[in-house]
């Protein structure tokens, strides 16, 4: 898998794309198809006698490496470059390439309404030249950007296109996706039971396929889908299969990222043991990543669920070490937090001087 993930902040939807051999996450909890990378350039793009149409034909193969390797605004350059010289050779079949993997990479920054603008060029051409897969991958990138963008009812309705394309082409990974998706556009407008279907159909669809990346994603957003409901066992359940996967993956930031979850339901419904050992797994994991905010959250919620069992002298050492980390990455909001966490646990504590000292913020450790 590409180490690119790392660099961008990851969403939880399925861009369907052309042709692909495996899904990938990428971006943003993304699943996106991607190209075999064992298989013959000539069956992603045919060489061509014509020195103009061969020098477009690599800067498109140029784009699409740039857009795998996560390098975006290279990728956007090659792209366009290539997209105004098939447009001069009058290559309708290459232009609609090129403007898919345009769409592809405006998704990948965030760019929605570059996604809709390149998606609609996409399929006007496709008027001419007829490409199921082409219409798939454009009627996935409207539908995701139109989600973004909190238009619903026009997500639904590409994304529902979508998915025709993909139960008649029989292309199963691009159904998990398209189910996906629209499980996420129906969570996004409120409606959680619509979303959970769709979602579950998907579930069973990538587990057929085997495939632990995508059924990681969907496990996850199921969890969310659940946690949304305030159905803390069912989102518990899911979220709990999900960090199994993540671990067999060896994907540590998204296993942080359910663990968070995992504890915030537990402590929902009362277990707060339960919930301290999922926090600690997730301390774990942010000090072996070196990730400084996803640690001083988990020290936070430590110290909420030690109080929460009576454990206040456990909740003033991880209070104490919140307190010790804001002040070495000079957070000042975090600071005051945590001096505020142990001057209420201190009281509760019976120490009324170290409780003090905390109001006039100071502590023994400082």
């Amino acid at each position: 898998m590409s180490n690119g993930e790392s660099n961008h902040r990851i969403k939880n939807t399925f861009p369907v794309q052309l042709p692909a051999t495996y899904l990938k996450q990428i971006r943003r909890n993304t699943i996106t198809h991607e190209f075999d990378q064992s298989s013959p350039e000539d069956e992603l793009l045919p060489q061509e006698d014509d020195e103009q149409l061969s020098e477009a034909s690599k800067l498109l193969r140029l784009g699409v490496q740039q857009q795998q390797a996560g390098e975006l605004i290279a990728a956007l350059k090659s792209l366009q470059q290539s997209l105004e010289m098939f447009r001069a050779l009058g290559d309708v079949q290459q232009q609609e390439q090129a403007l898919s993997f345009l769409a592809l990479v405006a998704y990948a920054s965030g760019d929605y309404k570059s996604v809709i603008f390149y998606s609609q060029q996409c399929l006007a051409l496709e008027k001419t030249t007829p490409d199921l897969l082409l219409q798939m991958q454009a009627l996935s990138h409207l539908g995701n950007a139109y989600r973004h963008l909190n238009d619903h009812n026009k997500a639904i309705e590409y994304l529902e296109e979508c998915l025709l394309i993909t139960q008649k082409l029989q292309d199963k990974r691009s159904q998990v996706a398209a189910l996906n998706n629209l499980g996420l556009v129906y969570k996004a407008s409120g409606n959680f039971v619509r979303a959970i279907a769709y979602q579950e159909q998907s579930l069973e669809i990538v587990r057929e396929l085997q495939d632990n990346w995508g059924i990681e994603q969907v496990l996850k957003n199921l969890g969310n889908a659940w946690y949304a409901l305030d159905n803390y066992p069912k989102a518990i359940a899911y979220y709990e299969q999900c960090v199994k996967v993540a671990r067999t993956l060896n994907n540590p930031r998204s296993a942080s990222q359910v663990l968070k979850n995992l504890g915030n339901a537990c402590y929902a419904i009362g277990d707060y043991a339960k919930a301290i050992i999922y926090y600690e797994e997730r301390l774990q994991l942010a000090r072996e990543l070196k990730d400084k905010r996803s640690e001083e959250q988990s020290l936070g919620s430590l110290g909420v669920a030690c109080e929460a069992l009576g454990d206040y002298t456990k909740a003033i050492k991880y209070y104490e070490e919140r307190l010790l980390l804001a002040r070495t990455i000079k957070d000042h909001r975090i600071e005051e937090q945590a001096l505020a966490s142990l001057k209420v646990a201190c009281y509760a504590l019976g120490d009324y001087a170290k409780a003090m000292q905390y109001q006039q913020g100071t502590s023994t450790n400082s």
